[in-house]
Formats: C-alpha cells, structure tokens, sequence
C-alpha cells in the first residue's frame, strides 16, 4: 500500500509545530520593507539605505529640538555610516536596550519628547537587525558604553571613563546580503542634510567636514530651490507656534511642495499639505474678493510647510505621508489648525506689502491667461489622447500603478526606450505586474524656450504625459519610477537630453522628487563554457576577463536592440542599475539654456575642451 507523506502546506499536518514566532531582529529581516519601505540600491533618495541614515540622524535632530546639543557630525563613505551629537547622551545602563529591544526608547515619556519624529521605538533597532557591523556608543557625565553588534546580535560591550562630550555615536555598515550592490549617493544625503537645517535654525550639521547651517529656516530652503531671478515677488515666510511657511510663485510649470512634520520630510504629503493648498486658494480668493480658479491661484507655486504635533500618525513607518490628525490630544484638527493660521497671517502679510501683493496677482492672472490660451487646444489634444488609450501602440502598460495601494507600487516603473527592437526586448523581459514600456519614435523635439502649448501639440509629448497622468500634477503620477532607456552612443545621450529638457521645463517637481532614472545596461559580455559576466565599463570587463582567463569570449553591445529578451530580464530585475536624475543647480532655466539653447561660445569652448576620441576596445586588442 502506498504511503503519502504531507508536505508542511498539507492542511492535515497543520498543528502546534507549524506556528512560529520570531524575534524581533528575525522579524526585521525577514520583512524589511514593512520598517524602511523599498530596499533598492541607493540610486533613489526613497531606498531603504537613505531612511537607515534618517533614522540615526532623526534621533539627534530630536536631541537639537529638546535643547541638547547644536552640533551634529556626519560622516558618509559609499557603503558606511558614523552620525555623532552632543546631545544628552543615552542612559548608560540602557544603551544596549535602546537599539536592540522594540518598543523601548524615551520618546514615549512625553516630557523628554514632545514632538519627536520617531515615536514607535522601531528606527534604531531596524538599522540594527539591517547592519552586518552596527556600533552604538554613549557618552555621559565622563562615562562611556560601547556595543557593537552584527545583524542585531551582540559581539561586545564595555564600559569605562572618558573625557569626551556627553552625546551620542552610532556607525553602521548595511547588511549586502539585504542591500544588494548598494551604495550611498552623496548627493542624495546632501539634500537630507539641508533639509534638517533649514527645520532646525541654529543647527550645524558637519557632513564629510563640510559645513550646514541656516538662519532664516524654510525661507533659505525655498532660496536655495528656486530660480532667485524668476520669482514674481520676494519670499513670504510665516512663521507661528508650531507651524512655519515659506512660499512664493515662480515661472515654472506645476505646483511644488516641501512639506514637513516634526522635521520629517513627508514627501508624499498628506493631511498638512492638502490643507495648505486650500488654505491659499481660499485667503487669496478673499483677499483679492474674486474667485480665481484653484488651478490658477496655485500654478507655479513654490512652498515650504512644516508643523510640530504630538504624537503624528504616519501612513507608513517611513513616515512619508501624514494621516488625519489633531494637532494635539485636546487640540484643533490639523486641517483647522493650518487653516486659521494662514486665513491671518497671510491675509496679514499681503495687506502690510502691496507690492508683494501686486505681484502675485499679476502672476495669478498670466496664469488664467495661460490657461485660457491653450483651453482649445488643450480639449482637442486630451480627446486625441483618450482615443488613443484604447490602442495607443506607445504604451505597453503594467498592471498595478503608483497610485495603488498595493505594497508594490513603489516598483512601478515606465521605460521609455527609443525605436522599436529596444522596446520589445524590454517588453519581452519586463515584470508585467510593475514595469510598463513607452517607446519613442526618432529623436524627440528640443523643446526648450517653448510653451507648455507644445505638449499638446506634439502628439508624442502629450501620450507620453497621459500615460504618466501629471498633466494635472504629480498626484495621480502612474509610475514610481521613470526610466530613460536609450543606447549609450551620441544618438542615445542627445535622446537622453531631450527628453530631460522636456521634463525639466514642463515637470520640474518630477525631478525634483527623484522620479526620473537613466538605465544602465551592461556594455560587455565576457563568458566561457562555465560562466558568464555582464560587465558595465571597461574595468568590469578586464576584471571579468581576469576572473575566467583563457582568452574568454567577449561581446561588446552596441544598442539595446542587439540585448536578447533573456538577457535583458537579467538587467532590470532585482539587479537592475540605475543613474538617478538629480539636480545640484537651482537655476533651470540658466542650465537648459546652457546645454539646449542657442549654441554660445561657452557650450562651444565646454566641447572643445572635453571633446574625447572614443577608440573601440575589442578592435583595438585585435589588432
């Protein structure tokens, strides 16, 4: 007679022996992203190795706000971490417990925390269990204890005197085996930085022995992210007991927000933010006693919000989006509250500054203006587009979208591609779930000095928009992630510009958000009978080479459609190797007109003296 032997999945053999539990390291591991969100790569400010650095870095952010210490150092390499202040310093005799124990901490003693950013005990101890080296030192009253553990797991601890500041070190090194290929972008730790700063007027962050440091808070920030030259009147900042606000309008196109609470960058919003979109409509529309469209109040708006409430509910552990929430226990609700503070003190701030006043009426109306230009072509352009939808052969779509709220959204990505052999290789290989292909054809217009006219104009521009869905703004943006995808040759890199150009003069905040990537794909294939390497630059290649010996086979890929399907599958999976779109100068328009503008002389010489001789590797070793 046959025997059957159940399998663990049986329903027979479900019993005590089936129910696990875990720790809490073990729990972390084995579901990252319910504490830090997506894991990635660091090649986008949202990856899980930027919020390990937020959480360290929170923690004495809220040692600066209770009065305690007005200096942070940051040290950052591509793969380490060390974040020392001068703060309080943890309590000795529960350093240990602080960083390895859930659901231990002093932020929830709401006498040494009050508006702390990380109120859930989780933070530190995620940053632990996701380190395969974590150290945690603290300084107090002329003692010290250090530990250092190895994916949550204690290797040693000890105590003893010092003559150092009281305060707090922590360093860690992120565990690879979580964190594949990841490396920090120093840039993306830079605008973090600054953002702390701009919060935390009198605070000095050190970051790689550069100094950060602000006097006039959210007005520096709006300073610094803005085209100074462009601005229709001089900055408004509001400033009130727990709420600050920067703002001004722009020439730009879109809406663009910096919204905070309790020092937390919530990137995608939520209830404080809203409110301070209709608060603006609403005074405005009292002040000037008209009722100006909502779209026209807030085009080309550029604002800076930040508030301090107790306890704040997050939609997430990463803390990017605020829930609907009272400003404290017994307190106005935060939509009131931001509300009632704009309803005066803007209301007050136009009255005592007619010219600032003036100025944004002006820009309200060349708003309406604008709009009213394009209403016709506009409507026409959207009903091309809706027909479109049905069959448009541009747009081969995925299944779930950014706006979801599947735990898979964050994968979301567009690949726009150039011709049709790239697009379906990619289409071929991709993750039909997340990952959806727009495809180009030929060299897109140079739209730079243009009106936003041409985005309905040009059939193209306007599909591409349409499938992205931010004619409207970012908030019903489909993709997380915005993926140029053209060959690395003269004709890739120009399709790579013009399409940048098209973003930055149109959709600025896409950019701004870190939405756009430029796809990296491998440029060598180096294999023998036994394996075989994908290799990114030259240096890869010789070490693949060096690596399989005897005279390997090697394949230099020219475009994208000389990729297989199979392989293709290979480079934008879970390896998948991006450059993030990211911008150090504030001043678009300067930068557009200097790379796609009028040829000048400076573009001129800038080519003459980085011009390089590109020699093909393979024929050069074969001669």
């Amino acid at each position: 007679m046959a025997v059957s032997t159940a399998t663990p999945t049986d329903p027979v053999n479900y019993s005590e022996d089936s129910i696990r539990s875990l720790d809490w390291k073990e729990h972390i591991r084995l579901r990252p992203g319910m504490y830090i969100g997506k894991l990635g790569d660091g090649s986008a400010y949202d990856d899980g190795i930027y919020v390990l650095l937020k959480e360290i870095v929170d923690n004495s952010i809220d040692e600066f706000v209770m009065g305690a210490g007005r200096t942070i150092d940051i040290n950052l390499s591509e793969h380490k971490v060390a974040v020392r202040d001068y703060g309080r310093g943890i309590p000795l005799g529960k350093v240990i417990d602080c960083v390895s124990k859930i659901n231990t901490g002093g932020k929830y003693d709401s006498k040494a925390f009050q508006k702390s950013v990380g109120l859930n005990g989780v933070g530190t101890k995620a940053v632990n269990a996701l380190s395969s080296n974590f150290i945690v030192q603290s300084y107090r009253d002329n003692r010290t204890k250090i530990a250092e553990f190895s994916k949550g797991e204690l290797l040693r601890e000890e105590e003893k005197d010092t003559t150092q500041r009281n305060g707090t070190a922590i360093s860690f090194l992120p565990d690879d085996t979580i964190f594949r290929h990841y490396r920090f972008i120093p840039e993306f730790a830079e605008n973090m930085i600054w953002n702390y700063v701009f919060l935390n007027a009198g605070l000095t962050i050190n970051f790689n022995g550069q100094k950060y440091f602000s006097e006039k808070g959210l007005h520096d920030l709006l300073v610094r992210n803005t085209d100074a030259e462009n601005l229709r009147y001089p900055i408004i900042h509001l400033k009130g007991e727990d709420i600050e606000i920067a703002m001004t309008h722009g020439q730009q196109y879109g809406e663009e927000y910096y919204s905070f609470v309790n020092g937390q960058h919530t990137t995608q919003g939520g209830t404080h933010q809203a409110a301070f979109r209709e608060a603006v409509v609403k005074t405005i529309r009292e002040f000037y006693k008209k009722e100006f469209d909502a779209a026209d109040v807030r085009a080309s708006i550029v604002a800076a919000v930040s508030i301090r409430v107790q306890e704040p509910v997050f939609e997430s552990q990463t803390k990017t989006k605020l829930g609907s929430q009272n400003i404290a226990e017994d307190g106005p609700s935060v939509r009131a509250f931001i509300n009632d503070f704009v309803k005066k003190a803007l209301d007050d701030h136009l009255h005592k500054n007619p010219a600032t006043a003036d100025g944004l009426l002006k820009r309200i109306l060349q708003s309406e203006r604008e709009r009213k230009d394009i209403a016709g072509i506009k409507k026409l352009a959207n009903e091309r587009a809706k027909k479109a939808s049905l069959h448009n052969k541009k747009l081969r779509d995925c299944k779930l979208h950014f706006e979801d709220t599947h735990e898979r959204k964050q994968d979301t990505t567009l690949f726009i591609t150039e011709g049709d052999s790239a697009s379906g290789s990619i289409t071929k290989s991709r993750d039909v779930q997340t990952q959806a292909v727009f495809s180009l054809k030929g060299k897109p217009l140079n739209c730079f000095g243009l009106t936003k006219k041409v985005v309905y104009e040009n059939e193209e521009f306007n599909l591409l928009q349409h499938a992205l869905n931010i004619e409207d703004g970012l908030d019903g943006l489909r993709y997380n992630n915005i993926v140029i995808a053209t060959d690395a040759d003269v004709d890739g890199m120009h399709i790579r510009l013009l399409l940048m150009t098209f973003f930055l003069q149109f959709f600025p905040d896409l950019v701004k958000a870190g939405h756009v990537s430029i796809l990296q794909t491998p440029l060598f294939r180096v294999r023998n009978k036994k394996e075989t390497i994908y290799c990114y630059s030259d240096e890869e290649r010789q070490r693949a080479i060096n690596k399989l010996g005897n005279k390997p086979e090697i394949t230099r890929f020219k475009g994208l459609g000389e990729i297989s399907p199979e392989e293709f599958g290979l480079f934008i999976g879970k390896d998948i190797r991006l450059d993030p779109v990211f911008l150090k100068e504030a001043n678009i328009k300067s930068l557009l007109e200097y790379f796609m503008g009028k040829n000048t002389p400076d573009r001129q010489q800038h080519i003459i003296q980085n011009l390089r001789i590109e020699v093909d590797i393979l024929e050069e070793e074969a001669v």
